[in-house]
């Protein structure tokens, strides 16, 4: 959208400059359009962190407020919250003037603190994902030791500090120390990006841990669970058929005698069947609802990741003379749409938060009217 509009801006200018050529009013005309583009590009930007913080906010609300959703799989669903609520209260909001001026006023200092955190969130944001894809697999797949392991809070929690320890490696000692190293820094003052941005082989191995095998692993865990129901789809089936047809085998023939049946003997399924069927039958369409909500968060993150990474590395590789900068402004800014999208996209899915919004939203209504269970999707 910010290449759309600059592009639109530019194309504007040039036919007003045409048409003007040699008059002030073409000056004029281009101040104009620019503090135009400028508004609208702040509209823009600031309505993106409105929505990044109040959804995530809610998000780490709906925990606090809710003990019921205090288990190990919410947990991580709280750590993703965090990092993208960070990132649209803190980098989002530090980047908007630099944006929108292409100058750094902030100092070297900021600079390095900003780089740190926006690196750590938006990694920590891609690990997070990976956590909540892995933990759904298990819970698919491992079902028995997965329940088993729910009350065991600690476990969680370690998976959630090594998701921040991992995303501060990835980076952190890159941007803190790469001038150092270097022993020259390539960044002008009144700019701020990484000191790494044109090394391409550090950024094909960092984006390699960022992006590619995190989509890898999401994919991977998509595809188990799809096995994994069609697998047992296929043997419910063959168990409903072989039930039909041991009731047609156990069936008085037309004609024939009736059989006396007993209670312990009777031909209809007994309650505990009954009950095992049900649970399996629901557990089932639990699972596929599971895999179609990681379905789509595969395709999400890779929308919104896949076009950053492919071109920071070109960009690294010709160094950033075969790319039109305008094209990584958008691809920057579709990671930190990720983050806006994610508080939508997981917690919304699953019945016990949308309650628990629900209550903080609508209190007066969630008194009066008692609420009903819904599957998680």
């Amino acid at each position: 959208l910010h290449a759309f509009i600059m592009g639109a801006y530019i194309s504007e200018s040039n036919v007003s400059a045409n048409f003007t050529i040699g008059n002030d009013s073409a000056t004029i005309h281009e101040a104009a359009l620019s503090g135009y583009m400028v508004v609208i590009l702040a509209v823009l930007m600031i309505t993106l962190v409105v929505v990044v913080v109040a959804g995530n906010a809610l998000v780490i609300l709906a925990f606090i407020v809710d003990k019921s959703l205090r288990n190990q799989s919410n947990y991580f669903f709280l750590n993703l919250a965090i990092s993208d609520f960070l990132v649209g209260a803190f980098c989002i909001p530090v980047y908007i003037p630099y944006n929108l001026t292409g100058r750094w006023v902030l100092g070297r200092g900021l600079c390095k603190l900003w780089l740190i955190m926006d690196y750590l969130l938006c990694t920590a944001s891609v690990f997070n994902i990976v956590l909540i894809s892995y933990d759904r697999f298990l819970s698919v797949t491992r079902a028995v030791k997965y329940r088993a392991q729910q009350s065991m809070t600690r476990h969680a929690v370690v998976k959630m500090v090594a998701v921040w320890v991992l995303a501060f490696l990835l980076y952190g000692p890159a941007i803190i120390f790469w001038e150092l190293v270097m022993g020259k820094s390539i960044v002008p003052g009144d700019k701020c990006f990484a000191e790494f941005y044109c090394t391409w082989y550090f950024l094909l191995s960092a984006s390699t841990f960022e992006f590619f095998t995190p989509f890898i692993s999401v994919a991977f865990f998509n595809f188990s669970i799809y096995l994994n129901i069609h697998q047992r789809n296929k043997s419910r089936v063959i168990r409903k058929e072989d039930a039909k047809a041991h009731r047609d085998r156990a069936s008085p023939r037309e004609g024939g005698a009736v059989m006396s049946l007993s209670p312990s003997s009777s031909g209809e399924p007994s309650c505990g069947h009954t009950f095992i069927r049900t649970s399996q039958g629901s557990r089932l369409s639990r699972d596929k609802k599971i895999a179609k909500s990681l379905a789509i968060i595969v395709c999400i993150f890779g929308i919104c990741w896949a076009p950053y990474t492919l071109l920071m590395i070109i960009q690294a590789a010709c160094k950033r003379q075969c790319v039109e900068e305008h094209w990584y402004e958008i691809t920057f800014w579709l990671l930190w749409l990720n983050s806006g999208i994610n508080p939508f996209l997981y917690p919304l899915c699953h019945s016990s938060f949308r309650r628990a919004f629900a209550k903080i939203l609508c209190p007066k209504r969630q008194s009066v009217q008692p609420h009903t269970e819904t599957q998680s999707c």
